[in-house]
């Protein structure tokens, strides 16, 4: 694959230099970047108390299902099935964006809250397909919206405060997602999961309609037949057009 790409369409960026006060810097970018937030609350909740997988699973198919080791295996390779393809759609996008992040997350809460509900062994593997869906699809959309929203100076430090908030999320969770497992039942440990993917995803949506441009258009002749379009804008940009547009005017009038 490295042999095959073609060196004259690649676009070098230069490196940022060294200095004090790097990580401060990236801090603030995030802060600023309210698309950002809000990708990284989403993947930081469900992360926290969805993706424990191997948790939930091990538990429903011992306590609540009655089987062993074999079975619990079967479940993470059905699993893979929906991941897989979660995969191979993620492929097909060209620019993903916050809308898919939040809509992954909410369907995810849907998906973990049928499969919870499952009455046995056979349709809980089942359900665990659309689970590995949603959730790869939320991780890899959240993942390339970051990557290619970033201004690459501040790409390295924005994806690694992406990273401490995915991968620092999970080990958290998992203590708590095991006492709730203990307590109230194996379902409840992947219940708590679901609620926390449905408030996370409904807030996020219902924070973005207040704060974003948001456009919605339907039409039953046209394909697609609902189209939502959120304007996200950082601080700083609207900033610069304000400023942009005071000299356009201070110019005009002179």
């Amino acid at each position: 694959a490295l042999l095959a790409m073609r060196r004259s369409e690649l676009q070098p960026t230069q490196r940022s230099q060294r200095g004090k006060g790097q990580i401060r810097e990236g801090l603030r970018y995030v802060r600023r970047r309210t698309d950002l937030v809000v990708v990284m609350a989403v993947v930081g909740v469900v992360s926290t108390f969805g993706l424990n997988f191997q948790l939930t699973s091990a538990v429903m198919a011992r306590t609540e299902f009655g089987k062993g080791p074999g079975e619990y295996g079967i479940l993470g390779s059905i699993l893979a099935i929906g991941s897989l393809a979660g995969a191979l759609m993620a492929a097909r996008r060209e620019r993903p964006r916050v809308r898919l992040v939040i809509g992954s997350a909410l369907g995810f809460g849907v998906a973990a809250g049928v499969m919870a509900l499952m009455p046995t062994y056979e349709l809980y593997a089942l359900a665990t397909i659309p689970v590995g869906f949603a959730s790869l699809t939320m991780l890899t959309a959240a993942n390339a919206t970051i990557q290619m929203s970033t201004d690459p100076a501040m790409r390295g430090r924005v994806m690694s405060i992406y990273l401490l908030v995915f991968l620092g999320a999970t080990p958290i969770g998992s203590p708590v997602v095991g006492w709730v497992a203990e307590v109230l039942g194996p379902r409840w440990s992947i219940g708590v999961g679901a609620i926390s993917a449905l408030l996370a995803a409904g807030l996020a949506g219902l924070w973005a309609l207040r704060n974003w441009p948001v456009e919605v258009r339907y039409s039953l002749r046209t394909r697609p037949h609902l189209a939502v379009h959120w304007h996200t804008v950082d601080r700083d940009e609207a900033e610069d057009a304000l400023r942009g547009q005071e000299a356009a005017n201070r110019v005009t009038a002179a």
